[in-house]
């Protein structure tokens, strides 16, 4: 594994792992940590962002949309870079909100936001994710709806 590979693989795995932490914590009523681990995340999957275009697109928007092009055809058998107009929402969705300092999850816009966010989540690690990481999406996704179901009824 190349250099570039790596930071690619470890950045966007640390960026899910505190995207999950942060919504455990909302979940369980620790707002404090959630929001660091909301901003963490974030700051995290931008570096993944840049890694990936600095090592494997040459910061041009074609070359990535080709490369999802590709991924997507080798995953679900559709040649569609598409996919990237909803990767530049979702990168666009989270950093605003914790540029807003999270106001948009404290908003009216916390459960689309949010559903976006997880959709997009799953479909990264879930549907495109290979190996362990896959079963990690599976874990979180899991967890979550668990600790969403069993939280205390104030926190509804």
């Amino acid at each position: 594994m190349t250099g570039g590979e790596a930071l690619l693989r470890w950045s966007i795995r640390a960026a899910f792992v505190l995207y999950a932490a942060a919504l455990a914590g909302w979940l369980r009523r620790r707002p404090r940590l959630a929001g660091w681990c909301w901003s963490l995340g974030c700051l995290t999957y931008l570096a993944h962002v840049a890694v990936a275009f600095h090592f494997y697109h040459g910061w041009s928007h074609a070359a990535a949309y080709r490369d999802t092009a590709r991924l997507a055809s080798e995953m679900i058998g559709v040649d569609w870079g598409g996919g990237l107009y909803l990767n530049y929402a979702f990168t666009a969705a989270w950093a605003a909100d914790v540029l807003s300092r999270r106001r948009l999850t404290a908003s009216r816009w916390r459960i689309p936001l949010h559903a976006f966010l997880a959709f997009m989540w799953i479909n990264a690690t879930v549907v495109f994710g290979r190996g362990w990481m896959r079963w990690l999406g599976v874990a979180a996704a899991a967890g979550l709806a668990i600790l969403g179901l069993t939280r205390p009824k104030a926190a509804r």
